[in-house]
């Protein structure tokens, strides 16, 4: 009972909110003060024309008078008075010309105002004035006076006929005028005023006659009985639709752990069975709202048509289903020519991207070889091209886009140029640093380098950041333009054909020999394990102290990552081999003044001291 309760004040929401469909809204009225302002314009000149009228048909009468008062005898007046008669006649006939011209041009433009019947049915248009009354009142006034005819119990429809007046046919109902036909409304109807009352005579007794049938206590009776038995179609309807998902929803719950047991992707569980469930009976309680919700859609249409006064609601109703649809299928078939054009572009620009990948691809193996043109350009150069061509495609599209001439889609283009232009100006300048030091080719993956003060081996290379692994294992991400303002050293770019030379430096006193001094670095840099035999280590000297003369012991490795292995296997060897020769490493000052203390070397290699 709460879900029929439910339903009947919908029902009635609907019928109430459809009562205000007759309100005028601001762009009718606007609309409506334009029209009423070129018929102005036209009433006015239709006035001046008007009285000339009269002036010529008061002239034409009195001409008509003479000539009938002349004796056959008087040939030469009548003559005269004859040609004056008929250049009244040439001049009414070119001011009806002008009045049609006039009125074809303002049918282009303007609206008329409707007369209408009992059911807010139009029966036909207004468009002139007639004496005091401007169009719209005239029309007010006439549809007033048709719904008097309603209410006439003894209405015939043979006492309504049309009268010839003066200037006018009228519609006349016993002695009551109902409407005046004018020339002019003969005119805005291309057609004769005779005609054209009749035609609105024929109009206003078939409207009433309707009325009259409508509104007969049998007919309502009948329609009463009409509705009510709609609205017991639709509870029903309700009601077994609500039966039906409710049994589809029990159908589900049912299936958890047999046939629903949750989706997986992979190893990635996306839904398991208890939220599956939940999903499909959401989905459930969605479907069997939305078909209660059509089937009063479509059900009020058909209880508005039941009745003369709310039958243009049910046209209405449709429309705000049908129009859109209608639009949609409209603008789709007119489009088509478009997308077609759109979808040959994108497959020619499609297959020239990939004649492009496959020229990369060639060049990236070193199948196809290009002078000055390295095989680690191929890649970044790819996409530059490809992002090029893309961009391309998009602007030979643009034009085809639906909407795109819109002042709205320019609106939003504009706006999203701006907001990508300013929030990526840092992203831009990284993406360029980042174009520039591919062509540079200042490293590549796996080179020890060192940026600014950090040193590590690339890892990455990115259009935004370089990636940098430390021999501390730290990933340092830097970006592009930090990496394009900062000194660069790379190990590794020479290390593998001319070797990468290490270097240590050591200080000894005036004491020891320089020679022996030169063989034991060079004897423990051939020791170190990855020093190459050749070319072989040598010794600089580089600087004479107070106390001590410094040598730099350098050798050739081809292992530029693992420097710190070597560096340290080299200091070890350095100790034993000038422990080996009793030579004592440690601080030349320290020796200078030493007062009888012990030798710092180690007591296992101080049996081989010489």
């Amino acid at each position: 009972m709460v879900r029929i309760k439910i339903i009947l004040t919908i029902l009635a929401i609907a019928c109430l909110s459809n009562i205000g469909f007759s309100q005028e809204d601001s762009t009718e009225v606007k609309k409506d003060s334009v029209n009423i302002a070129l018929l102005e314009s036209y009433n006015k000149r239709l006035l001046e024309i008007e009285n000339q009228r009269l002036s010529d048909s008061i002239k034409k009468n009195e001409l008509e008078q003479q000539i009938s008062a002349l004796k056959t005898t008087d040939n030469l007046k009548k003559e005269e008075l004859q040609a004056q008669l008929d250049a009244i006649k040439g001049k009414e006939s070119k001011r009806i010309l002008e009045k049609k011209a006039r009125i074809d041009s303002l049918k282009k433009t303007s609206t008329g105002y409707p007369v209408t019947g009992f059911f807010n049915d139009t029966l036909f248009l207004l468009y002139s004035k007639l004496g005091g009354f401007s169009p719209k009142e005239r029309a007010d006034a006439v549809t007033n006076r048709i719904e008097k005819l309603g209410s006439d119990i003894n209405f015939d429809i043979n006492s309504l006929k049309v009268e010839n007046a003066e200037t006018t046919h009228d519609i006349v109902f016993r002695q009551s005028i109902i409407m005046s036909v004018t020339e002019t409304d003969a005119l805005w109807n291309d057609t004769s005023k005779e005609e054209l009352a009749k035609q609105y005579r024929d109009n206003i007794s078939t409207a009433v006659v309707r009325y009259k049938e409508e509104t007969n206590y049998f007919n309502l009776a009948k329609k009463v009985g009409l509705a009510i038995l709609v609205l017991l179609i639709i509870v029903v309807l309700i009601k077994y639709i609500s039966k039906l998902f409710d049994y589809t929803a029990i159908k589900i719950q049912l299936q958890k752990d047999k046939r629903i047991k949750g989706i997986e992707i992979r190893n990635y569980t996306l839904f398991d069975a208890e939220r599956q469930i939940n999903l499909l009976l959401l989905i459930n309680e969605v479907i069997k709202w939305f078909i209660i919700l059509l089937t009063i859609y479509i059900s009020l249409p058909i209880l508005f048509g039941i009745f003369p006064w709310t039958e243009h609601f049910a046209a209405t109703l449709f429309g705000y289903i049908l129009n859109p649809l209608k639009n949609i299928l409209l603008s789709f078939w007119n489009y088509l020519p478009d997308l077609i054009t759109t979808i040959v572009i994108i497959i020619v620009f499609r297959y020239f991207l990939r004649g492009i990948r496959y020229l990369k691809e060639e060049l990236a193996q070193g199948n196809l070889v290009l002078t000055g043109f390295y095989r680690d350009w191929a890649e970044p150069t790819y996409q530059i091209v490809r992002i090029l061509l893309i961009a391309f495609m998009v602007v030979v599209i643009w034009p085809y886009l639906p909407g795109s001439d819109s002042e709205i889609f320019k609106g939003v283009s504009v706006f999203l140029g701006f907001l990508f232009t300013f929030g990526s100006a840092g992203s831009l300048s990284n993406i360029i640093a980042g174009l520039i030091l591919t062509y540079m080719r200042l490293f590549k993956i796996g080179d020890r380098v060192k940026i600014g003060e950090i040193t590590g081996d690339v890892i990455e290379k990115s259009a935004l950041v370089t990636r940098v692994r430390t021999v501390q294992n730290e990933i340092i991400s830097i970006p592009n333009s930090t990496v394009m303002n900062s000194h660069t050293v790379n190990y590794s770019i020479d290390a593998s054909e001319k070797g990468l030379i290490i270097h240590t430096t050591v200080s000894f006193g005036y004491e020891v020999p320089w020679k022996t001094v030169y063989a034991g670095l060079i004897d423990a840099a051939l020791r170190t394990e990855l020093v190459l035999k050749e070319p072989r280590p040598f010794v600089l000297q580089t600087g004479l102290e107070d106390f001590y003369v410094s040598y730099q012991i350098n050798a050739y490795v081809r292992e530029a990552n693992q420097q710190g292995i070597i560096y340290s296997e080299l200091r070890q060897h350095i100790q034993d081999v000038f422990n080996e020769l009793g030579i004592e490493l440690m601080s030349p000052h320290y020796r200078a003044q030493r007062d009888g203390s012990a030798s710092t070397i180690p007591p296992e290699y101080q049996s081989k001291e010489k």
